[in-house]
């Protein structure tokens, strides 16, 4: 059985989602690339996140959680949508060499945005790798392996100046979000750059003038159309 072969060798790390309610403790066993993008709200089949279709009081000794339990809490034994539950309420717990794998990419992808996009202001010349990995390690940046790294971009620019002196070529561009996207894109828009200008229309619409990092442009519009799926209207106002 596959779940059983998980378990067989206790040395072996699992990287696990778990969710504690009502006095219990619940877990999966799950892929973390797929159950990151599921927490995302991705359109993944919950049966890809999962090494085994199996409900656990404690994966790591292979112990089950009763269907009494799941039953009771879930109000089902239906172990996908218990699965589904424990990633949408739950932590994702990652092995410690899978978040340090997360946080060398991520590092490795901000670095490379901050390096194309960024210029030392008195040189007007890009910053080079090995520096700004230096100015890292001297600010003492924390990675966040569950955040996507345009959405770090902004925070670390901020945390780095001091040390290194970084300017981005911004671009102001100008939104009307439809009011069924509104609210949830609020958010996200936050993440990317600086909320210049915004009102609230009698349609519930929202208007907005967001300045973002002009290296950022394309994820920020492919963001943006994929969260309203192209509903959207966007206009780019001008670079400084």
């Amino acid at each position: 059985m596959k779940g059983q072969q998980l378990f067989d060798h206790q040395k072996i790390s699992i990287n696990t989602a778990k969710l504690k309610t009502h006095g219990q403790q619940f877990e999966i066993v799950i892929d973390p690339d797929l159950a990151i993008e599921f927490k995302h709200k991705k359109d993944i089949d919950i049966r890809e996140v999962l090494h085994a279709e199996e409900v656990f009081s404690d994966a790591n000794k292979g112990l089950h959680a009763s269907e009494v339990d799941m039953q009771s809490v879930f109000g089902t034994k239906d172990v996908l949508e218990i699965a589904k539950k424990i990633l949408q309420e739950g932590e994702v717990q990652l092995t410690a060499e899978y978040r340090d794998k997360l946080r060398a990419e991520k590092k490795k992808r901000i670095i490379n945005i901050i390096h194309k996009n960024g210029i030392d202001p008195k040189t007007k010349l890009p910053h080079p790798i090995q520096r700004l990995e230096n100015a890292f390690n001297e600010a003492k940046i924390h990675i966040d392996e569950f955040k996507k790294a345009e959405d770090q971009v902004n925070d670390i620019i901020k945390r780095l100046t001091p040390i290194l002196p970084i300017r981005f070529a911004k671009k102001e561009i100008e939104l009307v979000v439809p009011a069924q996207h509104a609210a949830k894109l609020y958010g996200k828009v936050q993440h990317f750059g600086e909320i210049k200008k915004e009102q609230w229309m009698n349609d519930g619409s929202w208007f907005a003038i967001v300045e973002i990092p002009a290296g950022l442009q394309n994820e920020f519009f492919d963001e943006l159309n994929k969260e309203t799926h192209g509903n959207i209207n966007t206009r780019i106002l001008g670079e400084k």
